[in-house]
């Protein structure tokens, strides 16, 4: 029998390596990005095309190479940072393994230009699937430009997995403000689609975070600092009145490398015990500067994940250091802990309730959304009932036995079945499940209690209003446009990048949802009109407050894009918990409630109501 074991060939042995280094576009751009690090560049520009796919280019003015590196660094595990088994414990330089430069060229179109200040002349290298295709001089300044063409050109299984231009630019601006907030000193400019995204100067530590994060942080930042011999902690951390409900302005850097560590984050939760709502995240960029002998950054492809010598005594050292800032600074607690948001109430965005207003709910701040000239959900034509099904499909989850209330399996029924208009209109009945309620009353200004002939109903008045404008905003997008006021005088809003990107994808839905929304400059938008029913003042706060819940929905794999803006702009609308409201107002939700296709439950599962029967009651008191 023939020996059946084999070497692969080198190309292919570079491509099967190339996908634990190489996942994405954006893995090119990190590992892109620290080499010119490492060169000593004090000027980093990174340019992209069509979110990587086309090109990735970083040029830098660092030391540059020789004729021979710039044909080794292309070959694989050639390295300039280690030269022997000790080494390994001592690295403070990005790359070092000689594995990120043979992987691109294994997956990608390269062309290198890099030249030595003592060189006359820089050397030109084109590579194609691994292959040296053309090298030569060229005329060039001192530094190195890395072009990298046609991603996963001759693996399309791999390309063809990639996302959208849109997320994957989101993934590539998270490596480059990684990088670009690891190192403050350096210039770092972004380009894609010959449109400059970032231009950060030099600068300290915390005027690169006000660059990256925006204007907002400026005043809004606790310096951390405590050194010991063992290991130095510095950095920022915001005050809890920048909490978010995501963690997406965290960053650990050690040794300047950013890394992921739920250990630590933990830690980060812990200093800020009680200053901010459980389900929201502090924002931080903290730098642990640790002897290298006392980690291990080789564990992970990506060195982003690192193992501690003793994590307990970073854990310790990260908590007091906060806390210390946080107590120095004597920072106490600026939120509303009832609240179900994370940063503030939105009651502002409702309008003054006055008293010539309390005799008609309908003119009033709170229910101008409910108004029956706005109400999208009330069917007027039998005829636009043949569409509902495709309209409004959620997936339903309901918390608990006592929440499968009478007819709940019917409206169960009533999302997965083909129905008539007939059937339709019965299970749309504002009291097809109950008869009709009276004698409203609030209980802790959440919980509204109505009587009925078989006994009484408690309603939760944020997840009942919650279930009414989700309804109504998928009705708005699905072809029946909210109402535009426009603006006399237009608001600009000015957004950090990341946000920028979120927005432009959401405009078209935020269209039909009543907003005019258009793009000004660099990350900067006009609010020409917004819905009819929002105070004027009050659009900047509206938008931010939306596009912060989106991205808190936004790893909920479950909903598409759309469904998770209507339940960003149905949480971020909605009345909370703690308004007292009228019995008008109590009325007209109990009303507008019972109306919807899917009155028990809150687009994600949580119960809006739960009925007590009368006999119940009198069986619990043995009557």
């Amino acid at each position: 029998m023939l020996d059946i074991i084999q070497l692969l060939p080198d190309n292919i042995a570079n491509q099967i390596a190339a996908g634990e280094v190489i996942q994405r576009p954006a893995s090119a751009v990190k590992e892109l990005l620290e080499n010119a690090v490492d060169a000593g560049a004090d000027e980093i520009k990174l340019i992209v095309i069509d979110a990587g796919k086309t090109l990735i280019q970083v040029v830098d003015n660092g030391k540059g190479m020789s004729e021979l590196d710039a044909r080794m660094c292309f070959e694989r595990h050639a390295t300039s940072k280690i030269k022997n088994i000790e080494d390994l414990f001592h690295i403070k330089t990005m790359g070092f393994r000689g594995e990120a430069l043979a992987s691109i060229a294994a997956v990608a179109q390269v062309e290198l230009k890099t030249k030595r200040a003592e060189d006359t002349a820089g050397t030109y290298i084109e590579i194609d699937n691994s292959a040296v295709r053309k090298q030569e001089p060229v005329a060039m300044e001192k530094g190195t430009s890395f072009a990298m063409k046609n991603l996963f050109f001759n693996v399309p299984a791999r390309r063809n997995f990639l996302k959208s231009n849109a997320s994957e630019l989101r993934h590539i601006v998270d490596e480059f403000i990684r990088v670009a907030m690891a190192f403050p000193t350096i210039f770092f400019s972004l380009n894609s689609n010959g449109q400059e995204i970032y231009h950060l100067e030099k600068g300290n530590l915390k005027q690169r975070i006000v660059q990256i994060l925006g204007n907002n942080y400026n005043a809004k930042l606790v310096s951390v600092e405590q050194d010991t011999d063992y290991m130095n902690i510095f950095g920022f951390v915001g005050k809890p009145e920048t909490a978010k409900k995501t963690r997406g302005d965290q960053y650990f850097f050690v040794n300047n490398r950013f890394i992921k560590s739920a250990y630590l984050n933990h830690a980060m939760m812990k200093a800020f015990d009680e200053m901010i709502p459980k389900d929201s995240f502090p924002m931080y960029a903290l730098f642990i500067d640790l002897d290298p002998s006392h980690l291990d950054i080789n564990v992970h492809p990506t060195k982003q994940e690192i193992k501690f010598e003793d994590e307990k005594i970073i854990y310790a050292f990260v908590q007091s250091a906060v806390k210390h800032a946080l107590g120095q600074f004597s920072i106490t607690p600026t939120l509303d802990f009832q609240l179900d948001a994370s940063i503030e109430s939105l009651d502002a965005l409702s309008k003054p309730f006055t008293e010539e207003k309390k005799s008609s709910a309908t003119s009033s701040s709170l229910y101008n959304t409910f108004s029956k000239k706005n109400q999208a959900h009330f069917i007027e034509n039998k005829s636009e009932l043949k569409h509902w099904k495709d309209l409004y499909e959620p997936s339903v989850k309901v918390e608990g036995e006592r929440f499968k209330a009478e007819g709940y399996e019917a409206i169960r029924q009533l999302q997965n079945a083909d129905i008539d208009a007939k059937t339709f209109t019965s299970f749309i009945s504002p009291y097809a499940l109950h008869p009709i309620p009276h004698n409203f009353q609030q209980l802790h200004n959440t919980y509204i209690v109505c009587q009925n002939d078989e006994g009484f109903i408690l309603i939760h008045q944020q997840n009942a209003h919650e279930r009414i404008l989700y309804e109504r905003f998928m009705n708005a997008v699905a072809g029946k446009p909210i109402a535009t006021q426009q603006s006399l005088f237009p608001v600009t809003l000015e957004l950090a990048v990341p946000d920028v990107f979120v927005l432009n994808e959401l405009l078209p839905d935020l269209h039909f949802l009543g907003y005019q929304i258009e793009p000004f400059g660099n990350n900067t938008f006009v609010i020409q009109g917004t819905p009819a029913d929002l105070e004027a003042g009050n659009e900047k706060t509206a938008i931010e407050k939306m596009l912060e819940q989106y991205k808190h929905f936004s790893n909920d794999l479950k909903y598409s894009k759309r469904e998770k803006l209507l339940r960003s702009m149905a949480w971020q609308q909605a009345i909370k918990a703690g308004k007292s409201l009228d019995e008008a107002e109590m009325k007209n939700l109990v009303e507008d409630l019972f109306a919807c296709a899917t009155p028990n439950i809150t687009s994600n599962g949580k119960p809006t109501y739960t009925a007590f029967k009368k006999h119940e009651l009198d069986k619990m008191f043995g009557r």
